[in-house]
């Protein structure tokens, strides 16, 4: 088949992934000699250095969890905080969402971030523990007022009759902010995920991608402490 027989076979969404490869420009390097032993200060070298190119929401990273029948489940969120000394990445939710009840029978997740401007990808695994609910109340509270009503309004991943109910539940949870400023929607719940498992991937239009994968050890003399390895592209 000739290229030309082979251009008309694909279809038109193929042929326009054909035509704009990923990552076909100009991309930093990744420079692996004296990396910080902790993947979570590399994290946050790593962030900070997306805010500061003017990367789109930074912050907003995909964490995937597994249902009681064993299948995956994906959405993105938003990073509260980076727990460095702990290596633990902090989102919040609402326990009695999907994500909530998932990390409740399956306290496993993995977090995925990908900065298109700098063709770098973090990837980590492991285990999900609650905050307290003094800390996630903290937490809920200095959320802006619109984050604090969307919280209370509830009901999420639910099926929505129409957009007037949710209209007239957002007035009544305005309501109950007026009149109780220091309300906390009763679900609010922050995670920390204690990271197991870290992978740090900087792409080249080349495909020569340069891959850094931190590991936690589990027992022995330096349990705690955090190995590292290049992998193949």
């Amino acid at each position: 088949m000739t290229e030309q027989a082979k251009a008309k076979d694909r279809s038109a969404l193929a042929q326009l992934l054909l035509e704009h490869p990923p990552m076909a420009r100009e991309l930093p390097g990744f420079a692996v000699d004296g990396l910080p032993t902790n993947p979570a200060e590399l994290f946050g070298e790593w962030l900070t250095g997306a805010f500061e190119a003017g990367v789109p929401d930074p912050q907003v990273v995909t964490l995937s969890t597994v249902d009681t029948d064993g299948c995956p489940d994906a959405r993105v969120l938003a990073l509260r905080d980076v727990d460095v000394t702990g290596a633990g990445w902090v989102f919040a939710a609402d326990a009695d969402s999907p994500k909530g009840r998932q990390l409740a029978a399956r306290p496993r997740a993995a977090l995925t971030v990908y900065w298109p401007l700098l063709g770098r990808q973090v990837r980590v695994r492991g285990m999900v523990e609650a905050a307290s609910p003094e800390d996630s109340a903290l937490d809920f509270l200095g959320r802006s007022p619109w984050s604090r009503l969307a919280c209370l309004v509830g009901h999420q991943s639910e099926p929505l009759r129409s957009f007037e109910a949710y209209d007239s539940a957002a007035q009544e949870a305005e309501l109950l902010l007026e009149a109780d400023p220091k309300a906390v929607a009763p679900g609010h719940t922050v995670y920390v995920l204690r990271a197991s498992e870290v992978e740090f991937w900087q792409g080249d239009s080349a495909r020569r991608h340069v891959r850094v994968h931190y590991t936690r050890n589990e027992v022995g003399a330096v349990a705690g402490a955090w190995s590292r390895t290049l992998l193949w592209p």
